[in-house]
């Protein structure tokens, strides 16, 4: 019987993680029971860990505010829509850029490199989208940021390390340059894609900043934006308040915690399903030299 040796290191290490980890739960914690708390009880200020007088009124004041559901469409389309195209775009240049025998491949690496360290900024950023006629539109959302470059130097090394052979033998096979790359490259990247991707859809779910440059029309409003009206303006809906049972006065600060919480938590649930990605070896045992 094999018995591990516990060390002053692993206890210290074990508790420092346990801290961080507590440290990062609580706020979540304390949001869902204060947002699940009656009112007299939120005005006393005694929750800290569990809701009390248990309630799902501030969450029915949320979900029927129709600004919510609006919000939450524009989101979905934003993130499934912006993640795809920045996929298929980071994905190509990244595999082009690791062909070393690519025409001036380093060239190129060299200048996506440099806007590592310059940007143009803002205000020729937003010219450049304006004359391309994507203000308040669905692209304006999409395209501007369609490609990180952190994201794509990620790829690229990635796609450095697989093997030539496996693509030299899908050439001989009569395979074109694409069909290599969606044939044999991208069925062994899950583990990349899955993790890039996932980059890019809470970058976009939590994107706040780009429609408040290029949209115009509230019903294109991602759900950020209709977020921070409410918890700073603590705005909703009047009459879906009234409707709500006998909670005709509505606290600001549990609506605030609810509307974040609605927000929040369907992206968390991303990555149980993704987690798997992250730590699997995906190129082990495809070639035996």
């Amino acid at each position: 019987m094999i018995r591990s040796k516990i060390t002053l290191f692993s206890v210290i290490n074990i508790l420092i993680l346990l801290g961080v980890v507590l440290a990062t739960l609580y706020p979540f914690i304390y949001m869902a029971a204060v947002s699940l708390s009656s009112n007299i009880h939120v005005l006393k200020g005694d929750i800290s860990w569990y809701p009390k007088g248990f309630t799902i009124d501030m969450y029915k004041v949320v979900l029927k505010d129709p600004r919510i559901g609006t919000a939450y469409w524009n989101t979905i389309i934003y993130v499934v829509l912006g993640t795809s195209i920045s996929l298929i775009i980071t994905s190509l240049g990244a595999y082009a850029l690791s062909k070393k025998n690519m025409v001036f491949g380093h060239g190129f690496t060299m200048i996506i490199i440099f806007t590592l360290f310059f940007g143009g900024g803002m205000i020729p950023t937003f010219l450049v989208v304006k004359e391309l006629g994507v203000i308040d539109t669905v692209w304006g959302m999409v395209l501007p940021g369609a490609v990180s470059t952190w994201n794509l130097l990620i790829m690229r090394t990635f796609f450095s390390n697989i093997p030539p052979e496996l693509e030299e033998s899908g050439q001989m096979d009569g395979l074109s340059d694409f069909g290599v790359f969606f044939r044999i490259v991208v069925p062994l990247s899950q583990a990349v894609f899955a993790t890039i991707g996932l980059f890019y859809a809470v970058g976009l779910w939590n994107n706040f900043l780009l429609p408040l440059l290029y949209l115009r029309d509230q019903e294109l409003f991602p759900l950020q934006v209709i977020l921070r009206n409410i918890v700073l303006a603590g705005q909703t809906n009047q009459a879906d308040i009234a409707a709500v049972g006998d909670a005709n006065v509505v606290l600001e600060e549990p609506l605030k915690f609810a509307t974040i919480m609605v927000s929040t938590v369907p992206i968390l649930f991303a990555y149980p399903f993704l987690q798997k990605y992250f730590v699997k070896g995906v190129m082990i045992g495809a070639v035996k030299s």
